[in-house]
C-alpha cells in the first residue's frame, strides 16, 4: 500500500493530480469554500486559546491541491494578527502536488501568503516547527498503510501479497503460515468469526503518538477529518478508487488511490496514553453544524443568489447523513489545559 501511493517512481500520488472531477476523487474543500474558511476561523479561535503566540505554526498533512489552505488563510486573514504570526508547514511526499499547492497559495491567496511568516514543504510532521501550533489532516489518515489480519480455524493470520503462479503472474491474497507476533491483533475483536477481517494501522498510531508527545512540550491542537468508525471492529475496508469509481486493490497498482477506513477508536487510546487531551470522535455533520456552516450557507446563497441551489448542494453533501456527514468523523488532540476547541464544547 506504501509504495502503491508513494513509490518516488510509480507510486499513485507522485506524478499527478487525482483531485476533482477531472481526476478520481473529490474531498470537502473541493465541495465547498465553507469548509475550509469554518477550519480556518476554528484555528483562529484556538490561536487565541494559546494567547495568541507569536510565531505560531500552522501544519497541514496532505494538502492535496492547497484549496483547504487557501481558504483557512482567507478567512483568518479578517482576523488582526493571525496571518502576521503563521509559520505554515505543507506535509506533502508528491513533487508534482506540491507545484500544484504552491500555484494555489501563492496566486490564489497571494496577499495572505505573504503576510505569513514563512511557507514550506516537509515530508514529516517530526520535521515541522516546534512552538505552539494547529495541525489539520483532512483525508489523509486513511491513506496510511494499513496491516489486515484474517480468524481461520487455527486463529489470526496476516493477509499479505504474493503473485500468482499462473502464465499472467497476477497480484493476488494470501494468508501467513504463522501466526502473528506480538500484541498485532488489537483488543476488541475476540469474538471474531472464521474469515472475518481485522485492520491495524501502525504508521498512523505512531503519528498520532508523536502528535500527543509533542501536544506535551507545546501548548497545540490537531483536527483530524476521515472516514472511519469510532470503536474497533472487525472488516475489510481497504478499496481502490479510479475515476470517481471502485477499482480492484490488486490491479495496476500504482494507477488507483488506496484507502481504508480510520480506526478512530484505537487512535485515540494512543493519543490519550501519550497524555493528549482526547475529543471525540463526533460526524463531521454535527461538527460543521456546529462551527455555524447553515449560516455561512445562507449568508453566501443571499450575496449570490444564482448560486444558491448549489450552496444548499454543498452544505448537504457536507453535513446530511446521505453525504460526508455521518460516515466522516473528526477527533481533535489537546494540549492539557486548553479549553475544549469549537464544536467539543
Amino acid at each position: 500500500m506504501e509504495d502503491a501511493l508513494g513509490h518516488p517512481r510509480l507510486g499513485y500520488y507522485m506524478g499527478r493530480d487525482p483531485f476533482g472531477r477531472e481526476g478520481d476523487f473529490i474531498t470537502a474543500p473541493e465541495i465547498s469554500q465553507m469548509f475550509g474558511e469554518l477550519i480556518g476561523l476554528w484555528s483562529v479561535v484556538q490561536w487565541r486559546a494559546m494567547g495568541e503566540a507569536d510565531p505560531f505554526n500552522l501544519i497541514e498533512l496532505g494538502p492535496g491541491r492547497g484549496t483547504l489552505m487557501a481558504d483557512m488563510l482567507r478567512a483568518g486573514g479578517g482576523v488582526d494578527g493571525f496571518l502576521e504570526t503563521l509559520t505554515l508547514s505543507l506535509v506533502e511526499i508528491s513533487p508534482a502536488l506540491k507545484g500544484v499547492q504552491e500555484g494555489t497559495l501563492l496566486n490564489a491567496t497571494g496577499a495572505e501568503a505573504r503576510r505569513a511568516q514563512a511557507l514550506r514543504w516537509i515530508s514529516d510532521f517530526s520535521e515541522a516547527p516546534e512552538g505552539p501550533f494547529v495541525a489539520v489532516a483532512n483525508e489523509f489518515l486513511d491513506a496510511l498503510p494499513i496491516h489486515q489480519f484474517q480468524r481461520t480455524a487455527e486463529g489470526w493470520r496476516e493477509r499479505l501479497v504474493d503473485v500468482s503462479e499462473t502464465a499472467t503472474a497476477e497480484f493476488q491474497f494470501v494468508l501467513s503460515d504463522t501466526p502473528p507476533e506480538g500484541n498485532a491483533v488489537p483488543m476488541g475483536v475476540e469474538d471474531a468469526q472464521a474469515g472475518d477481517i481485522v485492520e491495524v494501522r501502525p504508521v498512523a498510531t505512531a503519528l498520532v503518538r508523536d502528535m500527543a508527545q509533542r501536544l506535551n512540550r507545546h501548548p497545540g491542537c490537531v483536527l483530524f477529518i476521515d472516514y472511519g468508525h469510532p470503536m474497533t471492529a472487525c472488516g475489510d475496508t481497504l478499496q481502490a478508487v479510479k475515476a470517481h469509481a471502485t477499482h480492484d486493490p490488486l490491479t495496476e497498482p500504482g494507477s488507483a488511490d488506496l484507502t481504508a477506513h480510520v480506526d478512530f477508536g484505537v487512535l485515540a487510546h494512543a493519543a490519550a496514553d501519550a497524555g493528549a487531551q482526547v475529543l471525540g470522535p463526533l460526524t463531521q455533520g454535527r461538527f460543521l453544524s456546529s462551527l455555524g456552516i447553515q449560516a455561512r450557507a445562507d449568508a453566501l446563497a443571499q450575496s449570490s443568489p444564482a448560486k444558491a441551489q448549489g450552496i444548499a448542494d454543498a452544505l448537504a453533501r457536507l453535513t446530511s447523513d446521505d453525504g460526508m456527514g455521518a460516515l466522516f468523523k473528526v477527533m481533535a488532540l489537546s494540549s492539557p489545559g486548553l479549553p475544549p476547541p469549537p464544536g467539543f464544547e
